[in-house]
C-alpha cells in the first residue's frame, strides 16, 4: 500500500503528523482529495474540514477554522490552518459560547471591521461544531 506524509500545523501547534493513504480537504473551489502520487499542488482553503485516512483506515478529523495554504509535493501534503483542531479535542461548550457571542456581535454591528471579525469568529465555531456531529457520527457507526 502507497502512503504520503501529511502535516497540518497552526500558528499554535502542530496537529498531526504521520503517513496518510487520502487526505481531504476544503478548498477555495471544492473539496480536495488527496492520494500518494498526486501531482504538486498549491491551493488556499476555506474554513471546514481536513480529514486524514491512515494505512489502518483510521480517520482524524480536523477542524480548519480561518482557511489556510495546502500544498502538495511528491513525498508531503502540508497543511498550514491559520487554527485547527482534531474533534476529539474540541470544547463544545466553549465553542457554544463562541458561535452565541459572535451571533450577537453580528445583531448589534457596529463597524465593518467588527462585522468581519465577528463573522470569522462565527465560522471557526460553526466550523468546530461541525466536526464535532461528524466524529458522533462516525463513533455510532
Amino acid at each position: 500500500m502507497s502512503t504520503i506524509r501529511v502535516e497540518v500545523v497552526s500558528a499554535e501547534a502542530e496537529i498531526f503528523s504521520g503517513e496518510a493513504t487520502l487526505v481531504v480537504a476544503t478548498g477555495e473551489i471544492g473539496e480536495l482529495g488527496i492520494t500518494p502520487r498526486h501531482a504538486p499542488l498549491i491551493t488556499r482553503l476555506k474554513p471546514g474540514k481536513v480529514v486524514v485516512t491512515q494505512p489502518n483506515g483510521e480517520k482524524i478529523d480536523i477542524a480548519v477554522g480561518g482557511g489556510g495554504i495546502l500544498e502538495v509535493q511528491p513525498q508531503v501534503v502540508t497543511v498550514l490552518a491559520d487554527t485547527a483542531i482534531r474533534s476529539e479535542d474540541i470544547d463544545e461548550q466553549a465553542a457554544l459560547r463562541a458561535k452565541q457571542e459572535a451571533e450577537q456581535a453580528l445583531a448589534n454591528r457596529t463597524d465593518a471591521m467588527e462585522v468581519a471579525e465577528a463573522q470569522a469568529k462565527l465560522a471557526e465555531a460553526i466550523t468546530q461544531l461541525q466536526a464535532l456531529e461528524r466524529l458522533r457520527k462516525t463513533l455510532k457507526h
